[in-house]
């Protein structure tokens, strides 16, 4: 995938669309983000004895990678990636590039 830990990203579809974070976790079985923050959802939660704390709650809910683009950190503007092979000595190394300014992210 080419969204990884730690990217700051925008989501570009949604009902968070516009706002900016940072990815937490990353679920590439599920194609999913998870960004504190974005995509938060209330759920009412029944009083529970090991709690003993009970009504509405927000949390956030992973979101689909289809929906957020990484922001190139030298232009600042949210961006395509592409791959660029380099070859090293003895092995190949796979880098990610802004699609915009050609500037390698890795």
């Amino acid at each position: 995938m080419k969204i990884r830990k730690k990217d700051k990203v925008r989501v570009i579809s949604g009902k968070d669309k516009g706002r900016d974070g940072t990815v937490e976790k990353v679920y590439q079985k599920s194609r999913k983000v998870f960004i504190p923050g974005i995509n938060v959802f209330k759920r009412h939660l029944k009083k529970d004895p090991k709690t003993n704390q009970g009504g509405i709650v927000e949390f956030s809910r992973p979101l689909d990678i289809s929906k957020v683009m990484l922001i190139c950190p030298k232009c600042k503007k949210p961006t395509r990636l592409g791959f660029k092979i380099e070859k090293q000595k003895l092995r190949k190394k796979k880098l990610r590039y802004c699609k915009k300014c050609q500037e390698i992210i890795d």
